[in-house]
């Protein structure tokens, strides 16, 4: 188990593949796991990518997952497009949580929409899904084009059936064809209150749920490969089952564990 810890990661499919070759590496507390895939199944690229910033001191996360298709130039392009605008995103995410995670619903559309980006997306090949997730103070917010998907796996939530926070949306992308080329783009976008105690918030393209013989699409067989152990060793073992099982599309995960200690909301006649 390859684990190397950095301070971020600005990583694409096309840079190192991972093709048959399962990895882990962590920011911080962060866990990311990939795998491009077997080559015994006919695999032999990869076209995901991520992106993850932290600050400790402001307490946030910033993270990125990509699913690109048809070659890696689209995702490769959002990741540049980000990276170009990393000070303007930090200014806003070191705001206080109330004005933050509202001012980043119009800075992230704002992003996408750049004439010149959209420009260049004209002239790549292929297109990608993208969710961002952003985590400050005990909130959750996301922003999702395409068919990625991000899991809050709590104690609480999983007792009720909740743990999928972001709907798969299939035909949506950035790049050659965009969402945000249309009349009206379409996305999605969801900002949630953490529940007190232990939040554990997981990111993944779908090389991982569309994996033969294995049911990862049931969020609740994810969850239980973490139960009594640590998160790198639950990802690791969810990336070798995926390798056993002979999937041939690409995975990655982002995945960590925020414990939040401030009250939640709850309904009126359970306050005491």
């Amino acid at each position: 188990m390859a684990n190397l810890e950095h301070e971020e990661i600005i990583w694409v499919g096309s840079q190192k593949n991972y093709v048959d070759e399962p990895n882990i590496e962590k920011v911080n507390n962060i866990i990311v796991g990939r795998f491009g895939g077997n080559s015994t199944a006919g695999q032999y690229k990869n076209e995901d990518g991520c992106l993850i910033w932290l600050n400790d001191q402001e307490n946030w996360e910033f993270v990125m997952i990509l699913d690109a298709h048809n070659s890696a130039e689209s995702a490769e392009l959002v990741l540049k497009q980000f990276e170009q605008e990393k000070s303007r995103i930090f200014d806003v995410l070191n705001s206080p949580v109330s004005i933050a995670l509202q001012e980043m619903d119009t800075l992230i559309l704002e992003i996408f929409q750049q004439p010149n980006f959209l420009s260049d997306c004209r002239k790549v090949q292929g297109e990608t899904a993208c969710l961002i997730v952003i985590r400050k103070d005990k909130f959750l917010w996301w922003f999702s084009v395409g068919d990625c998907i991000l899991h809050l796996f709590n104690r609480e939530l999983l007792g009720m059936g909740e743990s999928q926070l972001n709907q798969r949306s299939f035909y949506e992308w950035v790049g050659q064809v965009n969402t945000f080329d249309l009349d009206v783009p379409c996305y999605s976008t969801g900002k949630k209150e953490l529940r007190q105690g232990v939040n554990h918030l997981f990111l993944t393209t779908d090389g991982l749920t569309e994996c033969p013989r294995v049911d990862y699409q049931d969020p609740q067989m994810i969850n239980k490969e973490f139960e009594n152990t640590s998160i790198e060793a639950g990802v690791w073992h969810l990336l070798k089952e995926i390798e056993k099982h002979q999937v041939r599309d690409s995975t990655t995960i982002i995945t960590w564990k925020i414990e939040v200690h401030k009250k939640a909301s709850l309904p009126s006649n359970m306050i005491n």
